[in-house]
């Protein structure tokens, strides 16, 4: 299909045809949709806005970065009034970059809808095929399944055509958070049968790059600070300045790779890395600022307490957390979790907080 094809309707299904497939059949209308887009091909007219009309793909890619992560922001804060904003500005780079390449006689808004819902009709076989999925791992190992046939034609209209074939990993964005970019490689190479037999598996390669981390630290030149710093080898005898900064990246490789392990743990786990970390970052966001609330309060910065006192703030802070969680847990956690269980994480929780069953 070409960028100026349609694509090609969803058969007409009886009326007693499933609910996703009469849904499919019957599109809604969206005038508002119609009209932004007019509105940004207006901005875009030689009459129009002078800045709008001098952007590019380029000078505009920055602004599709920053407000996805605004809107994922908002999704976090459980902020609905902000996030149909957000949403409104991711939407607003998707259309003006749309325009932007109609304007160049690439493709227009229609050919990335139509692309889009053509890929979503294709990868979901169990929805509008005759594939079935029981549940959501189910769907995820289908989609994979999907993809992965998706490449082996390409490869073949490829080797046709005499060109050189997408690798596996062409794909995965090099501009992607570096967590994120380990998470999708990590998919795609498990996807290709670079998978290890078990968990236990994965846990053995993360001692394992652990055990090469300390090594190559061990033997790193080191600031008075503990620092790896090349500068620090001439400190002493006469070592090769190149030597040194081997040993430098070394570390730095080694630290790498427990971490594109660790990502490899959480995949076996069916654990999100990025949202895991993300989860942390904002319990240590809170924990900062009820500690900060809590030295004004005293007429302090935390700057001000001794080490002691910022360990007494910490672990209150951790205490109210823990708390909060056992509240939580009680209220929905059921019988089998509240009980009878090797790690029981309620138990857990009112063990740390000191609470009694």
């Amino acid at each position: 299909m070409t960028a100026s094809e349609p694509t090609p309707p969803i058969a007409s299904p009886s009326p007693a045809a499933p609910l996703a497939s009469q849904l499919a059949a019957n599109p809604c209308s969206h005038p508002s949709f119609d009209q932004f887009v007019a509105t940004i091909a207006a901005l875009r007219a030689p009459d129009g806005c002078p800045w709008d009309r001098t952007q590019t793909h380029q000078s505009i890619a920055h602004n599709m970065i920053e407000e996805a992560y605004e809107a994922v922001d908002a999704i976090e804060a459980a902020d609905v009034a902000h996030l149909r904003e957000e949403l409104g500005d991711v939407l607003l780079q998707v259309v003006l970059q749309s325009q932007i390449a109609s304007d160049a006689g690439e493709f227009d808004i229609n050919d990335v809808c139509a692309d889009v819902n053509e890929k979503m009709v294709r990868r979901h076989p169990h929805v509008f095929g005759e594939a079935q999925a029981a549940n959501a791992g189910d769907v995820l190992d289908l989609w994979e399944r999907v993809k992965m046939a998706e490449k082996g034609a390409a490869d073949e209209a490829a080797d046709g055509a005499g060109e050189r074939r997408e690798g596996l990993l062409d794909g995965v964005p090099t501009s992607f958070p570096a967590l994120m970019q380990a998470q999708k490689i990590s998919r795609k190479a498990a996807a290709a049968g670079f998978e290890w037999d078990s968990l236990d598996g994965v846990w053995e390669k993360v001692r394992e790059e652990i055990a090469e981390l300390q090594e190559a630290y061990a033997v790193a030149p080191k600031a008075a600070n503990g620092k790896v710093d090349a500068a620090a080898a001439s400190a002493g005898a006469a070592v090769d300045p190149a030597a040194a900064e081997a040993a430098v990246a070394a570390v730095e490789d080694e630290l790498g790779d427990v971490l594109f392990s660790l990502v490899n743990v959480g995949r076996r786990m069916g654990v999100d890395a990025e949202g895991a970390l993300r989860s942390t970052c904002r319990k240590f966001r809170d924990r900062w600022a009820w500690m900060e609330q809590a030295a004004w309060q005293q007429g302090r910065t935390i700057e001000d307490l001794s080490s002691e006192e910022r360990e007494t703030l910490v672990e209150r802070g951790r205490r109210a957390r823990a708390i909060a969680r056992v509240r939580l847990l009680s209220s929905w956690a059921p019988a089998p979790l509240r009980s009878g269980l090797r790690f029981n994480p309620l138990a857990h929780l009112m063990a740390q907080v000191g609470v009694k069953r």
